[in-house]
């Protein structure tokens, strides 16, 4: 089932309304996004919180990324690689070391929101920054280590081999042109990494406050 179905099916699941689009045509994601991705995509919108700026909520633990314009409609979702180590937060000062300086204990992409733009890059060219500080970006996958088979995990149907990179995110080249850049480019945008270790009332604050708040009938299971 493509995952803009998916998407559709579960905000319905859910009780929740929002401008969930399922884009056709779009890159479908391997695994059923988390119903907390729903209600924060619904939320974003809701409550201004995405700045009307489009944005992307990117699920780690099924390795996967779902993006929205600025308005809600949703514009595709696509396999993602992301930090081989599990954790929600960047070790200090590991944007200013060499590659070869971070131990595996510290490449982890961290979970939060960002706000993120188009910039350019030492040898990927313009790459979306989501924390420029912890050199935490989206680009296409890489592929100039073949021992690594970082474009064969992101076609792989399960997400348990999709932890492979330094922190960074990478997706399909042709999802990153197509969808990715042309939307960020210019003002940017807001990506929400969701968290894996960390407590997600620690991680976004005003969004578990506003579903605490919600009526039954917004958030109930049917």
């Amino acid at each position: 089932m493509p995952v803009g179905v998916r998407i559709a099916v579960s905000a319905l699941k859910l009780g929740v309304c929002g401008p969930l689009i399922a884009a056709a045509q779009a890159p479908a994601a391997a695994q059923a996004p988390p119903p907390v991705a729903i209600q924060m995509a619904t939320w974003a919108i809701q409550s201004g919180d995405n700045q009307r700026l489009p944005f992307m909520i990117i699920d780690k633990v099924g390795a996967q990324v779902l993006v929205f314009d600025a308005g809600g409609a949703f514009m595709g979702g696509t396999p993602v690689l992301v930090g081989s180590a599990r954790g929600d937060y960047s070790v200090l000062g590991v944007g200013d070391r060499e590659l070869s300086d971070i131990a595996p204990k510290m490449r982890t992409t961290p979970a939060g929101r960002f706000v993120a733009r188009i910039g350019p890059s030492l040898g990927l060219g313009k790459v979306l920054w989501i924390d420029f500080p912890g050199a935490i970006a989206m680009h296409g996958v890489l592929t100039n280590k073949p021992k690594e088979k970082r474009a064969e995990r992101l076609r792989s149907p399960s997400p348990t081999d999709n932890r492979i990179t330094y922190g960074c995110i990478n997706i399909s080249p042709k999802f990153y042109d197509g969808v990715v850049s042309p939307l960020f480019t210019g003002a940017g945008g807001v990506v929400y990494i969701l968290p894996e270790t960390r407590p997600l009332a620690a991680t976004f604050p005003a969004f578990r406050a506003q579903v605490f708040r919600a009526p039954k009938r917004q958030v109930r299971r049917g």
